[in-house]
């Protein structure tokens, strides 16, 4: 797992559950805006489906890092929070270092116990969304004589 992800993981493991939620919290608010020329392209393409909040992803791979752009609604925090700690652990990473996230990363958290089920299958939607967006970029990259 990226560093910058594993230290998040870690610092929500080992809160206590308000703890957790007001971590959520302070990500959501922290999820930068999309860049004009993404906002124009909010379209199904991009929204991750598994999330019943409107969630959108754009997935690239530059110079062998991952770049994450993301928008998640301000009436959706915990959603919007989670979205906005992915950004933050993953922007930067290998691409191989994002496969390797584990499927259960929304239970390693600690948020289980503090999101309903329903919730908790949207969030490992968009880890498994940015995984196979990833996967996808890669593999449409050229590759170097």
């Amino acid at each position: 797992m990226p560093a910058a992800l594993d230290a998040i993981v870690a610092e929500l493991r080992e809160a206590d559950r308000q703890e957790r939620i007001d971590l959520l919290l302070d990500f959501a608010a922290s999820l930068p805006p999309l860049p004009p020329e993404l906002e124009a392209r909010k379209d199904a393409e991009h929204r991750v489906a598994e999330c019943q909040s409107p969630v959108y992803l754009f997935v690239e791979v530059i110079d062998g890092r991952v770049a994450l752009h993301a928008d998640a609604p301000m009436e959706s925090p915990t959603v919007r929070g989670f979205v906005s700690l992915l950004l933050e652990g993953l922007s930067g990473a290998s691409p191989a270092d994002v496969m390797k996230i584990p499927g259960d990363l929304v239970d390693r958290c600690g948020l289980t116990e503090v999101l309903g089920m329903l919730r908790v299958g949207g969030l490992t939607g968009v880890l498994r969304r940015i995984q196979r967006d990833v996967a996808r970029a890669v593999g449409s990259a050229p590759t170097s004589p």
